[in-house]
């Protein structure tokens, strides 16, 4: 059967935007299977290091009371943490939910990780790598529509990294460039320098020692600095420690609370310094 000229034209259109689709994903994938191997050939391994109650003595009542509830005596230092999750997720205030689903790898010897987000329409990756920090968003694996970076992201991921470190709390622990500072008996503050960047969490705790927020100061896109709060809940025990299973991240804005993302964790492993 012979194929009418408008008819074939309309087929190699089709077959040029599949190609150039498969393409983009292929590009994509190779991209962040380099930076997750990046990532992990910077770092180096801590797990020769051991968790002790001696080390959080003088800490203040409520950081006691959490590596008291997250940790065991003995428990190995973590070097590398990788996982998977699922969730949802808004582009902005005004937007819809979209499901998400997402890995992330992590070092803790030097502060880093990456991270990749895929929903139907998008695809995200953020990253604290080589101490920068770089957030990028491309429609479809093609269409690049964020390329951010600089010294707002350098200190933005950093935050990021920080706080998700109760994923892995031997990261929490005191040490040259973090230190807990006391203010009352449901909270603390958490101070981190690195790389001349200093960032600093008021960290809340509940009765049993679990931290249930972090709070601080984000810039939510180039120009507005805002109140950033991130929420942990469903603590379960994982490799002998106590961590939250679902995490949510929001902004408080003077029209009211701008929740845009909820994780929930699906898995995690330690020190497995190698992509899934």
């Amino acid at each position: 059967m012979k194929i009418k000229k408008p008819m074939f034209v309309t087929l190699i259109i089709i077959g040029s935007i599949i190609a150039l689709f498969i393409a983009g994903r292929t590009y994509k994938a190779i991209q962040f299977n380099h930076e997750v191997k990046t990532l992990f050939s910077q770092a180096g391994e801590v797990s020769d290091k051991k968790f002790s109650y001696i080390q959080i003595q003088n800490l203040p009542d409520p950081v006691q009371r959490y590596f008291r509830f997250a940790l065991k005596e003995g428990c190995p230092y973590i070097s590398y943490a990788r996982l998977k999750h699922s969730g949802q997720f808004k582009t902005g205030p005004s937007k819809e939910w979209v499901d998400i689903k997402g890995e992330q790898y992590f070092t803790t010897q030097i502060p880093g990780f990456v991270w990749k987000g895929s929903t139907t329409m998008f695809t995200a990756r953020d990253m604290y790598l080589s101490n920068r920090g770089k957030l990028t968003v491309s429609l479809l694996s093609l269409f690049g529509i964020v390329d951010g970076q600089g010294e707002i992201y350098d200190q933005g991921e950093l935050l990021r990294w920080l706080a998700e470190s109760v994923w892995f709390p031997t990261n929490l622990l005191p040490g040259d460039n973090l230190q807990w500072v006391p203010m009352d008996g449901t909270s603390a503050r958490l101070n981190f320098t690195y790389n001349n960047i200093c960032i600093s969490y008021l960290v809340s705790f509940d009765d049993f020692g679990a931290i249930t927020e972090f709070k601080t100061k984000r810039y939510m896109n180039e120009n507005d600095l805002e109140i950033w709060v991130g929420k942990v809940t469903d603590y379960r025990e994982k490799a002998g420690m106590m961590i939250p299973f679902a995490i949510e991240a929001l902004y408080q804005l003077k029209d009211g609370d701008y929740s845009y993302a909820k994780f929930y964790l699906n898995e995690i492993e330690y020190d497995v310094p190698e992509k899934y």
